[in-house]
């Protein structure tokens, strides 16, 4: 198995106070970094820098090439390139002499990841991932790019003992080849990330992309495509609306079939809940061990969407588990979340995850542990192989391949008692593996996968009608917006350790406002949808793009790049322009403001040339081309918030599966803070001091209703 070394332990902050600017000879710059990628390598013999002037500087200075590296903490395949190259004296020597070398966290940069991931998957036809490995010249133009390079080539990959001084050597004796093809390189780029805007988005590239969806669906083992296979849950969303706008069964179907395979596949850590990055088979049964933020946001939101859709225990019950995950283990202790999971520990991938049936039999006795290893697949011979021989480890993945209802049938239980002695036996396994080394923890907050965070707990505790969830929500968001608030309100992308830093980026606004807004529905506190309105206003005055719509991935006065780079498609998270039109169209809805509305329509319109050219890859643009199609309600519960029948009836729409409906509430009295956001509802009272409710679709209003069962009735015609 590939391993990753001890690292060294970083000086206190009263060590690093006394260390010379270069670092000195135990470490370089980037001992000075709050990011925990950066922190891993600062003990390199690599002269790394961070993303500056100063690198830049020297670059310019010496006539040297950049040797940019960019990767994230928890990246396995950038942990091997550490400890193969960049601890290497040999290799730290050739980059020294030939490069100015700068590292940097994708997670904390994602602006400069994408333009440089765009250089390689748009211009020089490459493949992108991580660690990703650019050569640019001094003034940032990139002319070579790859990913992992090992020390010395196998396989057909060069290695950097032979491409580090190759590359070394062309840009002495060939810089004006070089610098010309960079050029070339610059502005392709800069057309790539850039667009002219096209005609309105419709309904027609919905059923393009179900159609894309359907060719692409395997039917056996559920999701797309083949291996390796990734969650993308902002997928199965829109497939849901699909299935709820039309009652087609084959879109539901796939959903269902994706989430319950995933759900018993390995790729959800059974042990102590939470999923696994990818599965790096079509089976869903061996993962990448690491364990992101993002992922548990985003399939907490499809489990609690396909559970509101269909009623079935079995989703909800997977939602609960991501939460008790990311609340337990992924939590600060001033309530808002970390970024990630290792998935190496001991310097093995894997290995913190992994059994033998000895290893279960210890914990539980030979009876009980019998029984787990036969419904998790426990073998002798194991299911998990080294990734680089494809031995046999003779350790197993728990995982599951016949459903809990059928294992209770043999053993005639009922299905809750299985779960419930199955729920002891798992507590008591979670007991023993936290004595074992745990991965790392990437423990800097991000705002952008909070304001995720916010978004799936707050969905969570309108669908369950769990207050718990929603208080977690609150903790979260209230820390992102008094911590992570910068002069007149701006918001910046990263805390750790008590210290924020770093200007924001698109997403950092668009998932903060989609959480904020999820927020204030689920606890009908204005300040969240204030908030959210607040923060629209400073995104829409900084990023957006006067002369063809849609949103900068940076601020108009952010350090410059060699691009100002716009994207809208959706990768492992959606893009910030998709759910920024979504965003836009729901605060439309929710305050009447129809200058919103015509930005979500430019927005949409700026990219729809590309949308149209392969939707599947677009799918939260297309959730808002779905809002926007409508018919789209405005839903206000009238009324004392305390009052037991105007819980009851939020409870009724937040349970629901609405995705084209806004939920507000108009207190007792006059409408005071909420009248201000959206003057529409200031009529829309309590009809004789009873909890009323006002359902307004497509700029037409129902009668007032005052019992659950009337609500209940048109909601139930409204899906």
């Amino acid at each position: 198995m590939s391993t990753t070394p001890t690292r060294p332990t970083i000086p206190t902050s009263d060590q690093i106070e006394q260390l010379p600017p270069d670092g000195g000879p135990e470490w370089n710059r980037l001992v000075f970094e709050q990011s925990p990628y950066l922190l891993q390598h600062a003990a390199n013999p690599v002269d790394w820098y961070p993303w500056g002037e100063e690198a830049f500087d020297r670059a310019r200075e010496e006539d040297k090439p950049i040797f940019l590296s960019i990767g994230y903490a928890t990246c396995h395949w950038c942990h091997v390139m550490e400890h193969e190259c960049f601890e290497d004296e040999e290799v730290a020597e050739i980059l020294n002499r030939n490069f100015i070398p700068i590292k940097v966290d994708r997670e904390e940069r994602p602006d400069i990841d994408r333009v440089y991931m765009s250089a390689v998957t748009q211009v020089l036809g490459g493949q992108g991932g991580w660690p990703l490995t650019v050569i640019l010249t001094p003034d940032r133009k990139p002319f070579f790019a790859g990913t992992y390079i090992p020390k010395w080539g196998r396989f057909g990959r060069p290695g950097l003992m032979d491409l580090a001084p190759e590359l070394g050597r062309i840009w002495r004796e060939e810089q004006k080849k070089v610098t010309n093809s960079a050029d070339q390189i610059a502005e392709a780029l800069a057309e790539a990330t850039g667009g002219a805007p096209g005609e309105a988005l419709d309904l027609s590239s919905v059923d393009q992309a179900l159609a894309q969806f359907g060719s692409q669906f395997d039917p056996i083992h559920g999701g797309f495509g083949q291996a390796p296979k990734f969650p993308v849950p902002h997928n199965l969303s829109l497939l849901l609306r699909v299935a709820n706008r039309t009652s087609k069964e084959r879109p539901r179907g796939m959903v269902e079939a994706t989430l319950h395979a995933m759900r018993q596949g390995g790729i959800f850590d059974h042990i102590g809940f939470g999923f696994h990055r990818y599965s790096t088979d079509e089976q869903w049964l061996v993962p990448h061990f690491e364990k992101m933020l993002y992922d548990q946001a985003l399939l907490a939101i499809a489990y609690t969407e396909a559970f509101q859709a269909t009623q079935k225990p079995e989703y909800r019950r997977t939602a609960e588990e991501i939460f008790t995950y990311v609340l337990r283990d992924m939590t600060s202790p001033e309530g808002a979340f970390y970024s990630a999971e290792d998935a190496d520990s001991e310097g093995v991938e894997g290995k913190f995850y992994v059994w033998t049936p000895d290893e279960v039999n210890a914990v539980l006795g030979e009876e009980d542990g019998g029984l787990f290893c036969r419904i998790f697949n426990i073998t002798l011979e194991g299911n998990y192989h080294d990734e680089a021989t494809g031995a046999s480890t003779g350790s197993s993945i728990p995982h599951l391949t016949k459903t809990i209802h059928e294992f209770a049938t043999e053993l005639s239980i009922t299905e809750e008692e299985l779960h419930a002695r199955l729920n002891e036996m798992r507590t008591k396994l979670f007991a023993a593996r936290e004595q074992r080394i745990h991965p790392l923890k990437d423990d800097k907050i991000l705002t952008d996968w909070n304001g995720l965070m916010i978004a799936a707990l707050a969905r969570g505790a309108m669908a369950f009608g769990e207050p718990k969830y929603a208080a977690a929500a609150t903790r979260a968001a209230d820390y992102v917006l008094d911590h992570l608030r910068a002069d007149e309100g701006r918001l910046l992308k990263r805390s750790r350790l008590g210290k924020a830093g770093l200007p924001a980026h698109l997403e950092d606004y668009a998932f903060l406002i989609w959480g904020l807004t999820d927020l204030y529905e689920a606890t009908f506190d204005v300040r969240y949808l204030r908030e959210a309105l607040d923060l629209q206003e400073i995104l829409n005055a900084h990023f957006w793009d006067d002369q063809n719509g849609g949103y900068f991935q940076t601020a108009d006065d952010a350090e410059g790049l060699l691009v100002r780079a716009k994207e809208v498609y959706d990768g492992a998270t959606p893009s910030g322009n998709s759910v920024s039109a979504f965003n836009l169209l729901r605060l439309a809805r929710m305050t009447g403001r129809s200058e919103y509305e015509e930005r979500a329509d430019r927005t949409m319109k700026a990219f729809s040339a590309m949308i149209e050219r392969i939707p599947h890859a677009h799918p939260f643009m297309l959730m808002a081309v779905d809002f926007a199609a409508g018919p789209t309600r405005e839903i206000v519960i009238a009324g004392d918030e305390g009052a037991k029948d105007v819980q009851a009836m939020a409870d009724i729409v937040r349970r629901a599966f609405l995705p084209r409906a806004v939920l507000l509430h108009r207190p007792e009295g006059e409408a005071g803070p909420i009248g201000e956001l959206a003057p529409f509802i200031a009529e829309q009272t309590s009809q004789s001091g009873t909890a009323t409710a006002y359902i307004c679709e497509d700029f037409t209003c129902r009668a007032p209703i005052t019992s659950l069962e009337e609500l209940q009735r048109a909601l139930e015609e409204a899906r």
